[in-house]
């Protein structure tokens, strides 16, 4: 029971495989005999297969690590410290999954995840959770190959990974650009942390990965997907619900009360006791929508005043349903602001490396008005590398990513405690 409880956490409510270690056992049967090495240079394979199909059959292959195993690798702070051959041995174990997410980042045709969205704040997203796992894998992997001086394997692994993490939100729902922008920072980050060990046509070649994924999916782009997803699936149960109880108004506000608990009261008493009450407060949500995808698409300087006025408005609304459904919008965008200036770090560092001061000011940060401000990083009184500074600081701290230019004690690359020393932590055994 605890094992299950186990791995629902770790991967979300994604419905547990029967029989998954006869399936693993198969699979890797199978791929042994037929010689699949998939992702390897210079071997041809399909690429007209719907990428989330191989990457369901990627999930299937990823280990089945003990908790003592998982809690060893993902639970323990690597950086600074020499790797050990059981931590290689661990993420080796993730050879036969990569080999299929890195054949899923050839892929010529659309992701398409199969996700039936009928039952609307109801559906699961089975695949979200052990998308990001796969980035936190490669991270760890990227930490091994650089060791093993393999940085040619940790090229292949991060940019399969980024291609899944843009590929995660090709659901179109909000939680899921969250994801790819929560990958997309575990790969910024593990690149400034391991800078010095790539080479500069590595890192070029890196940079350019950016560009060369799939397209990110943007929170503006959320909207509709959203809006059918909670609005428009709630406005179809009010009526279905009236037409099941119809001329009993009283037991339509009843299964109301149920569909919608943590409002019930709110919306109750806003919609003045009615189903059509109800609905009329939903159908208030149409130009809130459509004002909120204006803002969401601005440049941010603009952005940042209307979104403040928007949300002061909102959260005075007298309509419950925008009050709580529209809050979390502004946020979202600041994340997203933060990883694509994160993003463009990145590329300034780079050709910095590549070009010097020159190549570091033909990069332009997106929320200021030029280069990215740069100092070199000095950390317990020695230079450990170069600091970049971004003017955007809409998550309350300024945007900055610390690239590790010589190895030493661990710290913080990002965020807003960069710089510090990382909390110590037990000696792995």
């Amino acid at each position: 029971m605890q094992e299950k409880q186990r791995k629902n956490e770790l991967f979300g409510a994604f419905p547990l495989l029967t029989g998954m270690k006869i399936i693993q056992k198969v699979c890797l049967s199978l791929l042994i005999v037929t010689g699949a090495g998939t992702g390897v240079a210079g071997e041809a394979f399909r690429t007209d297969i719907n990428p989330a199909l191989l990457y369901y059959q990627a999930f299937i292959l990823a280990p089945d690590l003990s908790q003592a195993d998982r809690d060893y690798l993902f639970n323990t702070e690597w950086r600074g410290q020499k790797l050990p051959e059981r931590f290689g041995e661990l993420v080796a174990r993730y050879d036969n999954e990569f080999k299929l997410v890195r054949q899923a980042a050839q892929a010529t045709v659309p992701c398409d995840w199969g996700i039936d969205m009928s039952p609307g704040p109801a559906t699961l997203l089975p695949q979200l959770a052990r998308n990001k796992v796969v980035m936190q894998a490669a991270r760890l992997r990227t930490m091994w190959n650089l060791q093993q001086g393999n940085a040619v394997r940790a090229r292949d692994d991060l940019l399969a990974a980024l291609a899944l993490g843009r590929n995660s939100s090709h659901d179109g729902t909000l939680i899921a650009v969250l994801v790819q922008i929560a990958m997309e920072n575990i790969l910024c980050c593990t690149l400034a942390e391991n800078f010095h060990k790539f080479s500069a046509e590595t890192l070029k070649q890196l940079a350019d990965g950016f560009d060369a994924a799939p397209a990110r999916g943007t929170v503006v782009s959320c909207i509709p997907k959203e809006k059918t997803f909670f609005r428009d699936w709630l406005v179809a149960k009010v009526q279905e619900l009236q037409k099941e109880n119809e001329g009993n108004d009283a037991r339509t506000m009843a299964a109301i009360h149920e569909l919608i608990a943590s409002l019930s009261e709110k919306v109750a008493k806003a919609a003045g006791g009615t189903s059509e009450g109800v609905l009329k407060l939903l159908r208030e949500e149409d130009p809130v929508y459509e004002r909120l995808a204006i803002i969401l698409a601005l440049p941010q300087p603009e952005y940042e005043d209307q979104m403040k006025q928007f949300n002061a408005e909102i959260q005075n609304s007298s309509n419950p349903f925008i009050s709580q459904s529209f809050s979390a919008w502004g946020k979202c965008r600041s994340r997203e602001f933060a990883v694509l200036v994160e993003q463009a770090i990145v590329q300034a560092a780079v050709e910095y490396k590549l070009h010097g001061e020159q190549g570091l000011k033909s990069i332009t940060d997106p929320c200021g008005q030029g280069p990215f401000a740069f100092q070199r990083f000095a950390f317990e009184g020695m230079d450990r590398g170069f600091e970049l500074r971004s003017a955007y600081d809409g998550r309350g701290f300024p945007e900055v990513l610390i690239f590790v230019e010589k190895d030493g004690p661990p710290f913080q690359v990002n965020w807003k405690n960069a710089g510090e020393a990382l909390p110590k932590s037990s000696a792995p055994k």
